[in-house]
């Protein structure tokens, strides 16, 4: 990610008829990505993302968010989010990973020789699903996943984006960075984490 922006659009459809296919729609997605330089007080890198999908898709078919259950921090999912736990139809999404490129850790001697950097990220993920594509509502379509006791374990967004935040050191043993993730609402679904340590390799120096 440098000065300029990156721009990506991607466009996928469905033929009813063609190959098998039960359902005609199509799915438009797209992103853009910035570098923000901040002198002193580092980077910050933003991206904005955004879909709908036009049409009547069952459940499979619908935009299913990126999920993390591992210990490795994923820089374009939810580190705090469960497998398959919201999905829409139509969405928009900020992310902003920041960089402080050790204006804090430099002015102490000991963090200043480790050459640690410290790190803050944001995402928050605002979707929905039109009535069309719910279950609840169209019998016809794949109900959303339950647990053994019939509990849902997939979930719209509504009218409250999913949110969030992590604190992080970069540059430890030279590529590794430690996060501490925090997971800012939707805390009543089952088996969610509110708070979570992950970890990824990078390479800032």
């Amino acid at each position: 990610m440098g000065r300029y922006p990156v721009y990506t659009l991607r466009f996928t459809a469905g033929i009813k008829g063609l190959l098998g296919s039960q359902y005609s729609y199509q799915n438009l997605t797209g992103s853009i990505s910035k570098r923000f330089l901040l002198s002193q007080l580092g980077y910050s890198n933003v991206t904005l993302q955004g879909g709908y999908i036009f049409g009547q898709v069952p459940f499979p078919l619908l935009t299913i968010h990126r999920a993390n259950q591992t210990y490795a921090y994923q820089l374009n999912s939810y580190n705090l989010m469960n497998f398959l736990e919201f999905v829409s139809d139509h969405y928009a999404s900020l992310a902003i990973d920041h960089s402080f490129n050790g204006f804090f850790f430099n002015k102490i001697p000991l963090f200043k020789k480790l050459k640690w950097r410290e790190a803050v990220s944001f995402k928050a993920l605002y979707g929905g699903l039109r009535s069309q594509n719910d279950p609840a509502q169209n019998p016809s379509l794949y109900e959303f996943p339950t647990n053994e006791l019939g509990v849902p374990t997939t979930y719209t967004l509504n009218k409250t984006p999913y949110i969030e935040a992590s604190a992080g050191v970069a540059n430890v043993f030279k590529f590794f960075r430690v996060d501490l993730v925090k997971r800012l609402n939707y805390l009543d679904h089952p088996n969610v984490s509110q708070w979570g340590i992950r970890a990824r390799a990078t390479f800032d120096f």
